[in-house]
C-alpha cells in the first residue's frame, strides 16, 4: 500500500452525528440555561444516530484497511459548550467512534475552524454555516433529515454520489441553461473543448481519489458516481474534463432530467450531494443527501 501524505479530514456539527432534535426543541422553547440543565441531566444517556452517522462510521472505518497510518479523521464542530457537549463526547465513546477532536463554540458558528482543522468537507444542519464555510473554499453541504429505515449501512464500501454542475463542476453551463434554455445550453457544450471550471465539491473528490489510488480498483473502500441530468451530447465535456483534471469516478449516470431517486438507491450511496433542493429532498427518502449551497439555484442577498 502507498502512503498518504495527507489524511481526509471531515468535519462534522453534533446534529448531523447524532439525533438532537428533542434537546434543540428544549433550546428553542425554553432557552439556553433549560437546554443547559437538560443536557446535563442527560449527560448519561445515549444519543439516537443522526443524520450522518451510517456516513461517518463508513468513513472511520477505511482506516482499518490501512496498517501503518490513519487516513481518514473526524472532527467535531459544535455550537454547544463543553459542558453541554459532554453527553455528546459520551455517546461519541458509547458508539466507539475513533473522534478525539472538537470545537465547542457555545453558541457561535463553528464554521470559522474548518480553515484551522485543514477540513476537506464540512457538514451541518446549519444553511448559514454551511454558505460562509463554501465562500471560504471549503467543501459543504447542508444534511436534510433522511428516512433512517432507509439509511443503513449495507456493507463497509463508502458509495458517495455527486451530481455534476454547480456541485463538482462551477455554474457556467448551468447558467446559460438558466436563463436562455436548452438549446443554447447545448450550442455552448458542442462549441467548445474547453473543461468546464471547478465546483465546491471538487477538491473532495480529489482527496478521495488520493485515497482511492492507494488501492487497488476491485479492493478499495470507497465507490464513487456521478449521477447528473445531463446526457449525449453533453455529457462528453463532462468526460474531457474529469479526463483533464485526471479524477476517476467510478459510475457516471446521464440520466437526461430522470428522477435521481433510484438510480442513488440502487447504486446504495451512502451520501448524495445536490445543489437542487428539490433533488435533495427526493433523495433524502432514500439516502443521506447534502444540499451543496452553492450556484444561480442558491443565490442570496449578502
Amino acid at each position: 500500500m502507498q502512503e498518504l501524505k495527507s489524511k481526509l479530514v471531515i468535519g462534522i456539527s453534533s446534529r448531523v452525528l447524532f439525533d438532537l432534535k428533542e434537546s434543540h426543541e428544549v433550546f428553542e422553547k425554553y432557552g439556553v440555561e433549560e437546554y443547559r440543565k437538560y443536557q446535563v441531566s442527560n449527560e448519561n444517556n445515549l444519543l439516537e444516530q443522526g443524520d450522518g452517522f451510517n456516513l461517518v462510521t463508513k468513513l472511520l472505518n477505511i482506516n482499518n484497511f490501512s496498517k501503518n497510518e490513519k487516513i481518514v479523521e473526524v472532527v467535531l464542530l459544535s455550537r454547544n459548550t463543553a459542558d453541554t457537549g459532554l453527553r455528546i463526547f459520551n455517546s461519541i465513546e458509547e458508539y466507539g467512534l475513533d473522534i478525539s477532536k472538537a470545537v465547542f463554540c457555545g453558541g457561535e458558528s463553528p464554521y470559522r475552524y474548518v480553515k484551522a482543522f485543514d477540513v476537506n468537507l464540512f457538514l451541518s444542519v446549519n444553511k448559514n454555516d454551511v454558505f460562509e464555510a463554501i465562500k471560504r473554499g471549503v467543501p459543504a453541504a447542508r444534511i436534510f433529515p433522511t428516512n433512517k429505515k432507509n439509511n443503513k449501512k449495507v456493507d463497509n464500501t463508502l458509495r458517495i454520489a455527486f451530481d455534476g454542475d454547480s456541485v463538482i463542476f462551477s455554474d457556467e453551463s448551468e447558467k446559460i441553461f438558466h436563463e436562455k434554455g436548452i438549446e443554447a445550453f447545448l450550442d455552448n457544450e458542442r462549441s467548445t473543448d474547453n473543461p468546464l471550471k471547478e465546483g465546491p465539491i471538487k477538491p473532495f473528490l480529489v482527496e478521495l481519489n488520493k485515497i482511492q489510488s492507494l488501492f487497488d480498483q476491485d479492493a478499495c473502500p470507497i465507490r464513487t458516481a456521478l449521477v447528473t441530468a445531463r446526457s449525449a451530447p453533453s455529457h462528453k465535456r463532462v468526460i474531457k474534463t474529469l479526463r483533464k483534471w485526471n479524477v476517476r469516478i467510478d459510475e457516471s449516470h446521464f440520466l437526461g432530467g430522470m428522477a435521481k431517486k433510484e438510480f442513488l438507491s440502487s447504486f446504495m450511496a451512502d451520501i448524495f450531494f445536490d445543489d437542487q433542493e428539490e433533488n435533495i429532498t427526493q433523495a433524502s427518502d432514500q439516502v443521506a443527501s447534502g444540499h451543496v449551497l452553492y450556484g444561480i439555484k442558491n443565490k442570496r442577498a449578502e
